[in-house]
């Protein structure tokens, strides 16, 4: 079957406010004040919590690698606590993925935020039901950039890795999808904007409503 396998973070839903919110939270538990803003720091947010963490300490040169994995797990229960307050989903997303569907496209997720997490995340914003599978960072014991997760997303839909192809909207998510052989198309709406194209994806879309264009001519 034809697969179109979706990215959450910056690709489905723009959840770097929460993101950054919960980064923040840690940093004012060490004194250190809102350290990370939500519009400037939105692509280290797209890349999870540790890069917040690591951004955050180099900025303020207060603490190292030690501190990052102490405060990991306190900012997930911050996250988690209030994971879709200001989180939404891009314009279109739900109507392009509908309209996959109906053209017979399976469609799944897979995504680097922990799986609990996302699938929480997807039931706040009404969307999870849209998709036939969801893999996420602790699904598997590797993550992404490595291609076993796309893999996993794909057979739980029942797809065919020989004609799927993977949306979203970082270099991550570029080289899952060259280790995996798939093609990639990279949305210019997320934090990095048009210069997605430095990754030489194999398309972009600037609007959901491109998407389903995009997906036949790679994938038919």
């Amino acid at each position: 079957m034809r697969t179109v396998i979706f990215d959450l973070d910056g690709t489905l839903a723009d959840t770097s406010r929460d993101l950054v919110n919960a980064a923040n939270h840690c940093f004012r538990a060490l004194g250190l004040g809102d350290v990370l803003d939500p519009v400037a720091d939105a692509a280290t947010a797209m890349r999870g919590g540790r890069a917040m963490l690591t951004l955050g300490f180099d900025r303020t040169g207060s603490h190292g690698p030690d501190e990052i994995n102490r405060q990991y797990p306190l900012l997930l229960e911050a996250y988690s606590r209030d994971l879709s307050r200001h989180s939404f989903l891009f314009d279109g997303a739900t109507e392009a993925v509908a309209d996959l569907t109906a053209r017979g496209y399976a469609t799944g997720i897979c995504t680097n935020k922990p799986a609990a997490l996302a699938e929480r995340l997807m039931q706040d914003l009404g969307a999870r039901a849209a998709f036939g599978a969801l893999v996420g960072a602790d699904t598997l014991p590797v993550r992404k950039p490595d291609p076993a997760p796309l893999f996993e997303a794909i057979r739980r839909v029942g797809g065919d890795a020989g004609r799927a192809v993977l949306v979203g909207d970082t270099v991550t998510d570029r080289d899952t999808a060259r280790a995996a052989g798939v093609p990639v198309i990279l949305v210019t709406f997320g934090p990095h904007g048009r210069a997605v194209a430095d990754l030489a994806p194999d398309a972009m879309i600037d609007s959901y409503s491109e998407l389903a264009a995009k997906v036949a001519a790679l994938i038919g």
